[in-house]
């Protein structure tokens, strides 16, 4: 099972993650939506298509950018459509 922690809180957890370049996306009913704010950054992949971003919110610290998910993949990334990846570097992540 894939855990995804910051800050002392469960931001996710799943045993139905799809690994992709080696990160873990998180399917989004594993999601706790309470710590995700969406925000307008995004940026382009060229053969998943364009990501979009999430601030990550827990007891008033913001982690800034943390988490991205693809909401209209290109085909070769269906699988990932709606899923959350975070970086690692920002957020633990547990395979």
């Amino acid at each position: 099972m894939a855990k995804a922690t910051w800050n002392g809180v469960v931001l996710a957890e799943s045993d139905a993650c799809e690994v992709v370049e080696g990160n873990q996306y998180f399917p989004p009913d594993s999601l706790k939506m309470d710590y995700f704010k969406p925000i307008g950054k995004t940026t382009g992949c060229p053969w998943k298509g364009t990501a979009s971003y999430y601030d990550i919110v827990v007891d008033g610290e913001t982690n800034a950018g943390a988490a991205w998910y693809y909401p209209e993949p290109k085909s070769a990334a269906e699988n990932i459509k709606g899923y959350v990846a975070f970086y690692s570097n920002k957020v633990k992540v547990e395979a």
